[in-house]
């Protein structure tokens, strides 16, 4: 929807640097070209590089964040217990910022598993991994999946861990994940 605009930051906003998932801060005034917005999450280019903006900051990128986010679903009705289907649609929201495929089409999500505590809570449980090791962006992807699992109703904890067995490789992509590739 923003792909390929051209803006310029109107206040300085945090930002992670892709890949090595550094912290920084884009000053206000900064022109910056956005090359992907998916999730709710803008990837942007500046002089330094890339840089992964939040949704909570899109208003600095000039974007309305209720209508410039992908996320539209509706929470369950009368208040209901969100369904491990409606988790796993939810990490379908979640995006690398260098790759225009979601999480789980991308082959990262090994694992997902909703279950009740002992005081009666829900927690989900994820195991995710990332296409290379070094990726600096793990920890915020991951910390990405687990605000968006969290705001599902009825979930009162989430937790996502980084695994590394097996090895990611190209033929964990999903049929839908390689046709948005041009792989197939």
């Amino acid at each position: 929807m923003f792909e390929n605009t051209e803006v310029t930051i109107t206040r300085d906003c945090d930002a992670i640097q892709i890949p090595s998932g550094n912290a920084l801060i884009i000053e206000a005034g900064t022109p910056v070209l956005i090359t992907q917005s998916l999730g709710g999450s803008y990837t942007v280019a500046l002089n330094q590089g890339l840089a992964r903006i939040a949704e909570k900051d899109a208003d600095a990128l000039g974007i309305d964040p209720s209508t410039g986010s992908a996320n539209t679903e509706a929470a369950p009705a009368g208040g209901e217990e969100a369904t491990i289907e409606q988790v796993w649609d939810k990490l379908k929201t979640c995006f690398d910022p260098e790759i225009p495929v979601n999480i789980v089409d991308l082959g990262l999500v090994y694992d997902c598993q909703k279950i009740q505590t002992e005081d009666a809570g829900t927690k989900v449980e994820v195991k995710m991994t990332l296409t290379a090791p070094g990726c600096g962006m793990g920890p915020a992807i991951a910390a990405d999946a687990q605000s968006k699992i969290l705001s599902l109703n009825g979930i009162d904890e989430a937790i996502v861990e980084l695994v590394w067995d097996p090895p990611w490789n190209q033929s964990m992509i999903s049929e839908a994940g390689k046709m948005q590739l041009g792989m197939i």
